[in-house]
């Protein structure tokens, strides 16, 4: 049996992979884990539990809810809100736990799990491997020591978090968005509410699309996966920008004024002068993955600002970000971590940083992402393959050689299996957009032939 935590918490089918039983026994396990960590010494734990929209929340969250209450944690239900939103109460409640339930950008079928340790910090892989063993241990039959009477934990619903949550969002910016039309898109998600009432906070004039949640339509058609709608709303209503979440909106991507799309390099090179302007640009680092357009590295190049890089996963950012005491880094994807405000990727405060600038300088969107030029960049998801060979195929191996062989120093290769889903991403980079797409398409063949 394979791991069952990924780059990004538990995931899979709800109710077929991401059953009740699961969710409570992990639940449980966590609570035995930090406590023998030694987390909760001292003091009564309690742990914060948020969701996204999907109708399978409903009974992931009971379970989760159950299985922490019954291992003697206090919980206090947070309800709908972002995947910052757990990480920021969880750090700003003092609590000892945190876990949301939501599979992000995935299709509504799909839930998960994401634990967070206290301060809201995404768990260690450690702590995460002893929660799977532990979990695996107990479903196997080993019984769980239980508390029983006044020991057993508590469950309050914390209706203050959205409130909390907005208001630090808004405390946080430079200054104010006075004087912008902004097009918002919750992906029928965990922002429908919270990214609108920041942004009109703020002090912009907000539009909305995908704000109507109703528990089967997450992402469906909307949201940071499919622009389109985004794109026509913003010039239908003579906006200055938009700005896309998905589903648990720890990412924002962005359309500019005349719908073209702004990506998470182009934001994170946005973000990255105007922190620099600020003084708070630390180190004058930027920390980005292997997946960022070769645009990006040139840009930060020319303006003088460090590159460094990372595996894929905003996980691996964040670690980078904290070790080297950095304040800004992120994903092609829009995962954008600014540290000195958030403990992981954050897309309606991304969104709103980035409007914030545009109202500061008084330059369009398009004006300030023209900073970095991308090269055309081609990705291809090759589906039902065995992603676990990506790394020993021989085949696999020659074929990366050749492309590279071809592309010479112009382009570049890169070969992923999905930390969160089952397929292997190919991706070709090269100043022609048709040796990219031809290559990509050659090695694409390749993966499903020698790992199908």
């Amino acid at each position: 049996m394979g791991r069952l935590f990924g780059t990004d918490g538990v995931r899979g089918v709800a109710n077929a992979d991401l059953t009740a039983e699961l969710a409570l026994g992990l639940s449980v396990a966590a609570a035995h884990v930090l406590a023998e960590a030694g987390t909760f010494e001292g003091h009564r734990p309690v742990a914060v539990v948020g969701r996204d929209p999907r109708a399978s929340g409903e009974f992931l969250e009971a379970a989760v809810v159950a299985g922490l209450a019954s291992a003697g944690v206090d919980v206090l239900r947070v309800g709908v809100l972002p995947t910052p939103a757990v990480a920021y109460l969880t750090g700003a409640l003092g609590a000892d736990l945190g876990v949301m339930l939501s599979a992000s950008h995935n299709p509504m079928p799909d839930n998960g799990i994401k634990f967070f340790a206290r301060g809201g910090h995404k768990l260690a892989d450690e702590l995460e491997d002893r929660i799977e063993q532990t979990y695996r241990a107990h479903s196997s039959g080993e019984p769980w020591e239980r508390p029983t009477g006044d020991g057993v934990g508590r469950v309050t619903v914390y209706d203050e978090g959205f409130d909390n949550y907005v208001a630090h969002l808004v405390g946080v910016l430079p200054n104010r968005l006075d004087g912008l039309k902004i097009v918002i898109d919750g992906a029928h998600g965990a922002a429908a509410r919270v990214s609108p009432e920041a942004f009109a906070r703020a002090g912009a004039e907000v539009v909305t699309i995908g704000t109507e949640p109703d528990g089967l339509n997450i992402n469906d058609g909307c949201g940071s996966t499919h622009l389109d709608k985004l794109r026509a709303a913003v010039v239908e209503h003579g906006a200055d920008l938009g700005v896309a979440h998905d589903g648990d909106a720890d990412r924002c991507l962005a359309v500019d004024h005349e719908g073209n799309e702004v990506d998470g390099d182009q934001i994170l090179a946005v973000l990255a002068l105007g922190m620099r302007e600020a003084g708070a640009l630390r180190k004058n680092t930027v920390v980005a993955t292997v997946m960022s357009n070769l645009g990006f590295k040139l840009a930060m190049e020319r303006e003088g600002i460090e590159f460094v890089q990372t595996a894929v996963g905003d996980r691996y950012v964040l670690e980078e970000m904290k070790a080297h005491g950095l304040a800004l880094g992120g994903e092609q994807s829009g995962h954008v971590i600014v540290l000195d405000h958030a403990t992981t990727g954050d897309g309606t405060l991304t969104g709103l940083m980035l409007a914030a600038r545009v109202a500061a300088t008084g330059r369009t969107l398009a004006d300030l992402a023209g900073v970095m030029e991308r090269l055309p960049q081609i990705l291809i998801n090759v589906r039902d393959v065995d992603k676990s060979r990506v790394a020993t195929s021989a085949e696999l191996t020659a074929a990366v050689t050749e492309a590279e062989r071809d592309l010479g120093a112009t382009g570049r290769v890169l070969l992923r299996p999905s930390g969160t889903e089952p397929l292997v991403r190919v991706m070709v980079e090269a100043a022609d957009i048709e040796q990219a797409r031809a290559i990509a398409g050659r090695l694409a063949d390749v993966v499903k032939s020698a790992l199908g």
